[in-house]
């Protein structure tokens, strides 16, 4: 059934059947028509996690004043202006609001209809509300983050049942450098107001906004890359000067990498970077200037990597031993890659990756580019032809406890397939 087809022509029966869908599946009796593929495996999740679908859950809002530092430092108010333009004046219009959430689910912005406003605050739908899927059921802003595309949830689709007289189209905002989830914006009204090209739309603004954070993160590094150039041209040896997450504006007497693993806290002085070894650290204006040791011997020893996927939206790696210890965060297609690597000690080629991650053996450049990309930050711990772990490094796997819940977003069959087994690699 195409719910939003059948939406457009009468909301009321599209209602009615997602009605009788959810009333099914919750009491485990068959449905008349089968849910959209996207919202049962969200109940499912909801049910593993005992949301009750009966009863609101709500979590404390957050603090005026938290509201607004979170607002303060969060990447998305540079892109404000985009999702305002593309959505509000149609939004208002039709009788909606808009509602962007940070990566935590938490709402900084709501805009919109008044009327409409007035009705989300009786669903708790307000400033600082955690609207987590895991917190309040199947939604339009907390699905679109764990699936990572956009969802539109309409209805009886909602997993708690106060939420049902809604329609909600949610789109994540992603980091367009390395795919971190920055938050979500929705779009959510009357169920009355609901429309089939709605998910389009927000998912186009979305894009838009995404687009606008590439083009900062450009600008910022061409105005780092005027401070370095000087620097670099008086200074002898290695070099290169970084913007405070790492990416590489310029380099001299290296080869350049596109970005450096940097610590969550950098301060200035000696200090132990990946793939680098032991620096000196200075700060620039925007950035700083990291300057590789010319004689000192890099400390190297058995290393313990911790792969730690128990969150969704919070992969990271951690490097422990040898000459230091750093993490970082992953993106989505890092964290299906460094898992199949730990799963698969022996090694993988690329068309066995290709494979793994999309069903087809023929997909090796995709496959070779993010094994770039992953050797940037990892690569004294990786081997390659094949792909696979250091021999001398120990690999421990933090898997969710329910195993359904591994890497939730990804649809690579080799992920896929592992989520019936509760067996660590």
């Amino acid at each position: 059934m195409d719910v939003t087809h059948l939406a457009a022509v009468d909301n009321s029966r599209a209602a009615r059947v997602l009605q009788q869908v959810r009333s099914a599946r919750l009491a485990g009796r068959p449905a008349p028509v089968a849910p959209r593929p996207v919202i049962e495996r969200s109940w499912e999740r909801m049910m593993r996690s005992g949301v009750d679908p009966d009863h609101d859950v709500r979590a404390d809002p957050l603090s005026r004043e938290e509201v607004q530092r979170r607002r303060e430092t969060s990447v998305l108010r540079h892109v404000l202006p985009v999702l305002r333009e593309g959505l509000l004046a149609a939004a208002d219009v039709a009788h909606h609001i808009m509602v962007v959430a940070d990566e935590d689910g938490r709402v900084l912005w709501r805009e919109g209809s008044p009327p409409v406003l007035r009705k989300a605050d009786g669903l708790g739908f307000e400033l600082g509300a955690d609207w987590r899927e895991d917190v309040v059921g199947t939604n339009g802003l907390g699905t679109p983050a764990v699936v990572r595309r956009p969802v539109q949830v309409f209805a009886s689709e909602h997993f708690v049942r106060s939420q049902a007289g809604w329609t909600c189209a949610g789109a994540p905002l992603t980091d367009p450098r390395d795919g971190r989830l920055l938050g979500v914006v929705d779009v959510s009204g009357p169920l009355e107001t609901m429309h089939p090209a709605t998910l389009a739309w927000v998912g186009s603004v979305a894009r838009l906004a995404e687009a606008r954070l590439r083009e900062m993160h450009t600008e910022s590094l061409e105005r780092l890359r005027a401070v370095a150039a000087p620097v670099l041209a008086r200074i002898g040896g290695r070099a290169l000067v970084v913007d405070p997450d790492g990416w590489t504006a310029a380099v001299s007497g290296m080869p350049y990498a596109r970005r450096v693993a940097l610590p969550k806290s950098l301060s200035a002085g000696p200090r132990w970077l990946p793939v680098l070894g032991l620096c000196s650290v200075e700060p620039l204006a925007g950035g700083w200037l990291v300057r590789a040791a010319e004689d000192e011997p890099v400390p190297r020893g058995p290393a313990r990597i911790v792969l730690d996927l128990r969150q969704a939206r919070r992969w990271s790696v951690e490097v422990l031993g040898g000459a230091g210890s750093w993490t970082r965060e992953l993106s989505p297609r890092h964290a299906e890659l460094l898992y199949l690597l730990a799963v698969h000690r022996a090694g993988r080629s690329a068309s066995g990756l290709a494979g793994d991650l999309f069903g087809d053996p023929a997909r090796t450049v995709t496959v070779r580019a993010e094994m770039s990309r992953v050797r940037r930050y990892l690569g004294a711990f990786l081997e390659h032809r094949p792909y696979r772990f250091a021999e001398d490094a120990e690999v421990e796997v933090l898997l969710p406890d329910d195993p359904r819940d591994l890497l939730p977003h990804s649809t690579a069959p080799a992920v896929s397939g592992r989520r019936g087994s509760a067996a660590a690699p």
